[in-house]
């Protein structure tokens, strides 16, 4: 929360936080290697944008994935304009996005916003599993399949480009002071 403030208050901040946000979704798109994510426990914020870019995510049934933009006041920006779409679709992801539902892995997995979902203990032998076969598959194959497969990632950023801006733009607004107000304070908040 303590960043959130420092966003509200301090342009610098905000274009610092704006060029790591971008450069951890185009440098995840773009690593060769594929990327596994183990998601246990509660996935918001960078985290959650980790979680959901990675190549295969795999999550605990108990998790909750939240992405709390539009609660806080500011666009959906940092990825979920470029990824959601593609993973669950428009419909369920402006529902998730504009409402700030909390998706449990199960759910998540219904909606095909990850790849699997399992039982919490399950979770992280799993992962060294599919982190295990990817090791010994043709490091050429995966890598070329992944770069082909995220063309579609690169056409959308544009798109992600446009909703990080408008995301940062939005700490500079009224909403975000009031949303964050209303998340310390644990209250509803009173947007105007």
């Amino acid at each position: 929360m303590s960043l959130v403030n420092d966003m509200l208050t301090d342009r610098a901040v905000r274009l610092r936080v704006m060029r790591e946000a971008r450069a951890i979704v185009v440098n995840m798109i773009e690593c060769d290697k594929p990327i596994v994510s183990a998601i246990n426990g509660a996935a918001v914020g960078a985290g959650l944008a980790v979680a959901l870019l990675a190549d295969i995510s795999l999550v605990a049934n108990n998790a909750k994935l939240i992405d709390g933009h539009t609660k806080l006041g500011v666009a959906a920006g940092d990825h979920a304009a470029v990824i959601w779409p593609l993973l669950c679709g428009m419909a369920k992801a402006k529902y998730y996005l504009l409402t700030c539902d909390v998706l449990t892995g199960v759910e998540a997995e219904r909606i095909g916003l990850v790849s699997h979902a399992m039982p919490e203990e399950d979770l992280l032998g799993r992962a060294r599993e599919v982190c295990e076969r990817l090791a010994k598959g043709s490091a050429t194959s995966l890598s070329f399949t992944k770069r082909a497969l995220n063309h579609w990632l690169r056409a959308a950023l544009p798109a992600f480009d446009h909703s990080l801006a408008l995301e940062m733009y939005g700490f500079t607004e009224p909403d975000a002071h009031e949303g964050l107000a209303a998340l310390m304070e644990k209250r509803p908040a009173a947007f105007e």
